[in-house]
């Protein structure tokens, strides 16, 4: 059974979030369980979810769900616009509503940009640093 859509095509938070996680080597977007998911070999990120214990909560309707580096994570968690999310909350995921806060941009890449290291083939990862020199 196919999940119903939970995005809206025109969302311009989407859209953005979607021109930085597809600037990243070897990223691809598909819909999984009905939501965007960016993706090399692993997933590095997704838009939306829902919090961990929530029981269907939409809170994170409009949101980044990433991994970062564990002690990163530890960091993060001491801030309040970072939450588990349910089902990857467990795999070290972590959330951020981008329509709660008022998202910086640069935070955002610098979020996937580790979601992208965490996951990523090295080669990947090395054609990424590449860029940057």
């Amino acid at each position: 059974m196919s999940h119903p859509q939970m995005f809206a095509d025109g969302d311009p938070i989407l859209a953005r979030l979607r021109e930085l996680a597809l600037s990243f080597p070897g990223a691809a977007e598909k819909v999984s369980h009905g939501r965007p998911v960016w993706f090399t070999t692993s997933q590095f990120a997704m838009y939306g979810g829902h919090v961990k214990g929530s029981h269907g909560d939409t809170s994170l309707e409009r949101a980044l769900m990433f991994k970062p580096d564990a002690d990163h994570r530890d960091l993060l968690l001491g801030d309040e616009r970072f939450v588990v999310p349910a089902c990857v909350g467990p795999f070290g995921w972590l959330a951020i509503a981008l329509d709660t806060w008022e998202p910086s941009w640069d935070e955002v890449l610098d979020l996937l940009d580790e979601s992208f290291r965490m996951t990523a083939p090295p080669k990947l990862v090395k054609e990424l640093d590449s860029r940057a020199g």
